[in-house]
């Protein structure tokens, strides 16, 4: 059981395996081992948001935010990400492509979110001067619905390369892939976009972190993209902290698109355990 605890509190460090990235979305290229269970919980709050294809903007709370990876072995893991569920205080209304469908009379509406099923394959481990290096492959479910306004109603898919280096207290990760979106209002349409992302994580005390990134995609098509599958960005700064198997986080974000949050708040919680199908 000493070993095992010990395992923990690598997975938790903020030393060269970094296997969560909470409140980051930049994935890092490290798995969290075998026979583990990351559980992570947070809440995100964001103001003036707009959604393009139902005709909503407002400001969003999300919460509780729920994602589960499951150590598969020393290089593989299994992700749960999305449970939880939105809550939009409209504050202005447009015409959009499919704002007739929504059925939302008041000024607030809510759903439970898109659920992302994906794994992670860490094929490259890092090394003095090698980086780490990883592949994604992730779906995204049509858990919201498009009556609230808050979802698309669409299958998504997406596959991304993670790399990774620790350079003394400083933990660089990037991330380049391609996300196939399905359009909303055209059931034989789909746009391919770029998905990227750069985080920075640098260690200032023990246990404790300062963050940040630059994470999004891009349109590929050329003109304009389909309605839900435009290029969006936001950029992120943080801070974690870290106290035996529990990292604590909090960040601030804002969009970089005029689709994305104007600011945005979020703060929550990772644990990491032994599984209890361990053997």
């Amino acid at each position: 059981m000493g070993v095992g605890w010990s395992v923990l509190g690598l997975c938790l460090t903020a030393g060269p395996v970094v296997a969560q990235q909470r409140p980051l979305l930049t994935e890092d290229p490290e798995t969290i081992g075998e026979g583990l269970i990351l559980l992570e919980t947070g809440i995100d709050h964001a103001w003036a948001q707009t959604f393009t294809v139902s005709g909503l903007e407002g400001n969003v709370l999300r919460g509780p935010l729920l994602g589960f990876s499951f150590g598969m072995g020393s290089n593989a893991e299994i992700q749960i990400d999305g449970v939880s569920v939105s809550r939009l205080r409209i504050s202005n209304r447009f015409d959009a492509p499919l704002s007739n469908v929504v059925d939302v009379s008041g000024d607030t509406t809510r759903s439970f979110d898109d659920i992302v099923v994906g794994a992670k394959v860490k094929i490259v481990s890092e090394g003095a001067r090698m980086p780490a290096i990883a592949l994604r492959f992730a779906t995204r479910l049509p858990n919201a619905s498009n009556e609230s306004g808050l979802g698309l109603d669409t299958i998504d898919f997406f596959q991304s390369i993670l790399v990774g280096k620790t350079m003394q207290s400083v933990r660089v990760v990037g991330n380049i892939g391609l996300g196939i979106l399905s359009d909303p209002t055209r059931g034989d349409r789909q746009n391919d976009v770029l998905t990227y992302g750069f985080s920075l994580a640098r260690a200032f005390a023990e246990g404790a972190e300062i963050v940040g990134e630059i994470n999004g995609r891009a349109s590929t098509r050329r003109g304009v993209a389909p309605p839900g599958t435009e290029s969006r960005a936001t950029m992120m700064f943080g801070l974690r902290y870290t106290r035996g198997t529990v990292r604590l986080d909090g960040g601030l974000f804002t969009g970089l698109t005029s689709r994305d949050p104007r600011l945005g708040l979020t703060g929550g919680l990772t644990w990491v355990f032994v599984s209890p199908l361990r053997p």
